[in-house]
């Protein structure tokens, strides 16, 4: 856990990804499901954020 933190906290790659990762995973779930609207009309916005992040990330030192 400390490393994941000292990871985020130094930008590395690594920790980072798996953040981008997890949103965009939430993302997709705020999609599929049926039951709360509000999730569903900001799944589209925590996605292409998960998305761009993932993106500007991956350029980050290892």
């Amino acid at each position: 856990m400390t490393s994941f933190l000292n990871g985020l906290l130094r930008l590395r790659r690594g920790p980072w990804e798996l953040v981008a990762t997890i949103l965009i995973a939430i993302g997709v779930f705020m999609l599929m499901q049926p039951f709360v609207i509000w999730a569903f009309t900001y799944s589209f916005i925590v996605t292409l954020v998960g998305t761009v992040m993932f993106i500007i990330v991956s350029h980050f030192p290892e």
